[in-house]
């Protein structure tokens, strides 16, 4: 199973690595059902001028054409950061099953205090619906990220 997270993982790197070619936040996400990639999407932010084209939000955009539904239980969401709040409500909205996690929010490094994907979920009654995977290829969702806010001088 953790050669599995790693393999959509690395695919979700590889969306993120694109998101950040074009001026974006380097955040990618990939969503699998059934061993099966359904979707991808990477933050388009700043290309489409759209605060809520965020990586886990663009993927679930293009999941429901690709599925014909917008409720995807059984799917599990990776993103190689942590998602927001707003990405997290989405998520739970179309019932996502599990999302794996790489790069994790420092409080210090966030506009959402001490904001975690888990306080969120657990506040909403949500914790026994959404399984929460962290620590796949954390480092490298970190790294690539942080290094993107330091270009700009964000971080």
């Amino acid at each position: 199973m953790t050669f599995d997270h790693e393999h959509f993982m690395e695919m979700a790197i590889e969306e993120g690595i694109k998101g950040g070619k074009e001026g974006n936040s380097p955040v990618g996400s990939v969503i699998v059902r059934d061993g099966k990639v359904i979707a991808r999407g990477h933050n388009l932010v700043t290309s489409t001028v759209d605060v809520t084209a965020h990586a886990e939000t663009v993927a679930l955009r293009n999941a429901g054409p690709a599925t014909g539904t917008v409720e995807l239980p059984g799917a599990t969401l990776y993103t190689t950061f942590e998602p927001c709040p707003m990405c997290t409500g989405a998520i739970v909205a179309a019932r996502i099953g599990t999302v794996v996690l790489g790069g994790r929010n420092r409080p210090a490094g966030t506009t959402y205090g001490d904001y975690t994907i888990e306080r969120l979920i657990d506040m909403v009654g949500f914790s026994d619906r959404l399984n929460v995977v962290t620590g796949i290829l954390q480092e490298h969702g970190e790294t690539i990220r942080n290094d993107w806010l330091k270009q700009r001088g964000l971080a």
